[in-house]
């Protein structure tokens, strides 16, 4: 049987129970209102308000630019909409490197302005003390490594990461940094299969990959990729299941088209 069967709300111990018993967490990403609505609706696990609303909803080429009110409003957005999946919000550059207080500060603020349920920080050890902090706050905290784009310009690369055996290692060691730091998750992003599956195995708490293979404890995808919006960017670990592209720019044009020949309204689309 399904948690969906089960529980009116997704929370962070019903993910933890969901490990316990084998069964595969989804996770999608959400900006807005509707989208987040049809997606709560379907039944999905959690949503991410993910930093990569900088490249999806605004175009800016990095998660860099977006700023902690603008995740403010796009989570609060998201909330709205739900009624059963956790949302978890991304702390975005620049408001929890390097300095625990202003994480807490930043976490504090999305979870009153939002009504969020969770925060998700990019790092590992260097950000043990910050998530350690809001954790104190009573904040539920799910960590990410592997590929972290916030650091694009200190890798310079957004190529697969973890391939050599001493990064390798030092992501084992962060895993167990994040899980003992109290983390409810962990999201891997595109490193080794191999390396993903171990990690899943090695610590307790749920983790949740994008482009790490499949044995890991659930999947995230970002929606308007896996929906087939977006059309520039194809990566390996990215399924499309649909092709919405396609699909709206034939509806647009056919809209121009009728409005052009008049024949949209027609009688009785008319008062």
């Amino acid at each position: 049987m399904s948690v969906h069967k089960e529980v009116k709300k997704v929370t962070t111990h019903q993910l933890q129970e969901m490990k316990r018993r084998g069964e595969k967490i989804s996770m999608l990403t959400a900006y807005d209102y509707t989208m987040a609505k049809i997606i709560d609706h379907a039944g999905i696990d959690v949503i991410l308000v993910g930093d990569s609303a900088s490249n999806v909803m605004a175009g800016h080429e990095t998660t860099l630019p977006i700023t902690l009110d603008q995740m403010i409003y796009h989570a609060s957005s998201v909330i709205r909409a739900i009624d059963r999946a956790l949302v978890v919000v991304d702390l975005p550059f620049g408001s929890y490197q390097g300095n625990s207080k202003e994480a807490l500060t930043s976490a504090i603020k999305i979870m009153k302005e939002s009504g969020a349920h969770a925060v998700k920080l990019e790092g590992g050890r260097e950000i043990k003390d910050s998530i350690e902090r809001i954790l104190s706050a009573g904040i539920p905290v799910m960590g990410h490594l592997g590929l972290t784009p916030q650091s694009i310009y200190k890798f310079g690369t957004y190529t697969v990461r973890a391939k050599e055996e001493e990064e390798a290692a030092r992501l084992m060691e962060d895993a167990k940094i994040l899980e003992e730091s109290g983390c409810f998750a962990l999201v891997l992003e595109k490193i080794p299969a191999k390396l993903a599956t171990e990690v899943a195995k090695n610590i307790s708490i749920p983790v949740i990959g994008i482009g790490a293979g499949g044995g890991v404890d659930g999947q995230v995808l970002v929606t308007h990729d896996m929906l087939g919006m977006t059309h520039e960017f194809s990566p390996r670990f990215l399924r499309r299941y649909l092709n919405l592209y396609e699909s709206m720019s034939n509806a647009f044009q056919q809209y121009i088209k009728d409005v052009k020949s008049k024949d949209f309204p027609n009688e009785s689309e008319q008062y």
